[in-house]
């Protein structure tokens, strides 16, 4: 839920981007809600609570560096991504063999295999196209959102996990959790109001300057 507060930071103190009061506050009640949506299922140790910070500010330079990559070129975002993945094939393919090895995925894949059933062949493929969905249409929504927005829509997605597998799962839920999930349901909801007036703004701001420049 951290990452919206990641993204402000590192646009603010390495980009020298800064963004209006009213956009900092929407934040408050996105990243509080998630936060509360998962306090019941809290279990802190410093690991991994260290990895999920690590997560975050590795996801919020990925979002803001591919943004930077894209921008200005005449790439698009599926195209983007579809290089950084045959990029990533060839730089950790081998550091894969290196540390763990063709013996071990073969022996992973059988025993796999005598716990989950033949249906784990089916699970892997579908996984494998899901996941693959899921990237390319991330970098196709961050070629027409900010990284910043793309953020808050990521959080929103833990949101999204929570009430799906409340529905089908059936999994129990504290009143605390339904409230933090509303919660951040309206924080995003103000921050798309804040965003649409915060852009609307800068269009009226801009198109005078525009139409002079056309003029001379």
């Amino acid at each position: 839920s951290g990452e919206p507060a990641f993204s402000v930071l590192v646009s603010r103190f390495l980009l020298g981007e800064t963004f209006p009061t009213s956009v900092y506050l929407s934040l408050i009640p996105i990243i509080g809600g998630c936060a509360l949506s998962a306090l019941t299922e809290l279990n802190f140790n410093m690991t991994g609570f260290m990895g999920a910070m690590i997560s975050n500010l590795a996801f919020v330079f990925r979002n803001i560096f591919s943004k930077k990559g894209m921008k200005g070129k005449s790439v698009s975002g599926m195209n983007y991504y579809a290089c950084l993945s045959m990029l990533s094939l060839l730089i950790l393919t081998p550091f894969a063999i290196a540390v763990e090895g063709p013996q071990m995925w073969i022996d992973g894949w059988q025993k796999a295999l005598s716990d989950v059933g033949p249906q784990f062949v089916g699970w892997v493929a579908a996984q494998s196209v899901f996941y693959h969905l899921y990237n390319q249409v991330s970098y196709m929504s961050l070629d027409q959102i900010s990284p910043l927005t793309f953020s808050v829509g990521n959080t929103m997605k833990r949101i999204s996990v929570i009430v799906s597998s409340i529905i089908i799962f059936r999994t129990p839920v504290q009143p605390v959790n339904a409230l933090g999930a509303a919660i951040a349901i309206l924080g995003t909801f103000l921050y798309s109001q804040v965003n649409h007036t915060t852009h609307k703004s800068l269009n009226d701001h801009y198109t005078p300057v525009i139409h002079m420049q056309y003029d001379k």
